[in-house]
């Protein structure tokens, strides 16, 4: 079923306008009565077409529910900059996986070294991506993928969740030492290309962050995320 999202929603005068409208009426070439979803604050309201405009189209409520495919832990991605293209895909898996916010971060080993306003012009593109995938996956919400931030910002913004971890290739502990039970914030700290330096894990885990190996093979910056949120959501059984 379509899926559209909207920021707040009136449900005895539900409306779809702007290009989600004529994405409706135009590309899928939906008629009066056939179902659609909206989703809201990770609510889905499955609704009837009831009429069309030029711009909008008008809906009938027929239920609500939480949307399912949404995790019950909220998780942000803490990811050192790689590649554009890499970026682009690990947005794009990470919202398939579950995550609530990635937070471009800008480490010691980055190769791509945009200034904020440089990357700035790059977030809409990024956001369309992670609404992209959100609709394809079936989320509850569109997760958001935040401006650049430093290294130094990251870490103080790790000291607000209830859990984080960091994913260091040189040792830590296993996933399944670590404690999740009763945690709803949950942080994951990935590098680029050239992982993080030693002073920076170090920072992360006097910060409160727990460092991660996955083990003997090193993994692609853009493996790690996918592989760290798939642990992540099967041990907290949100898959």
């Amino acid at each position: 079923m379509p899926r559209f999202f909207k920021q707040s929603i009136d449900v005895d005068n539900i409306v779809i306008d702007g290009d989600d409208a004529r994405h409706i009426g135009r590309s899928l070439r939906m008629k009066c009565g056939e179902e659609i979803t909206v989703c809201c604050c990770g609510i889905d309201y499955n609704c009837v077409i009831r009429s069309f405009s030029d711009s909008e189209v008008y809906l009938d409520l027929v239920d609500s529910a939480p949307c399912a495919a949404e995790p019950d832990i909220d998780v942000t991605l803490f990811q050192a900059v790689p590649k554009l293209d890499k970026l682009e895909f690990i947005i794009q898996k990470a919202v398939e996986l579950g995550v609530n916010r990635i937070v471009p971060v800008l480490s010691r080993r980055c190769i791509s070294r945009p200034d904020e306003k440089h990357f700035a012009k790059k977030l809409d593109r990024l956001n369309k991506i992670a609404e992209g995938a959100a609709k394809q996956s079936g989320r509850g919400i569109i997760p958001e993928v935040m401006p650049i931030i430093s290294y130094k910002n990251a870490v103080l913004q790790m000291k607000e969740l209830d859990s984080c971890i960091i994913l260091y290739e040189n040792g830590g502990k296993s996933f399944d030492e670590i404690e999740f039970e009763g945690k709803k914030s949950i942080g994951i700290v990935i590098g680029s290309e050239g992982g993080f330096d030693e002073q920076e894990v170090e920072l992360a885990v006097n910060a409160g962050a727990e460092s991660v190996w996955l083990g003997n093979r090193i993994l692609r910056c853009e493996t790690a995320p996918i592989t760290a949120l798939s642990i992540l959501m099967f041990l907290t059984k949100n898959f």
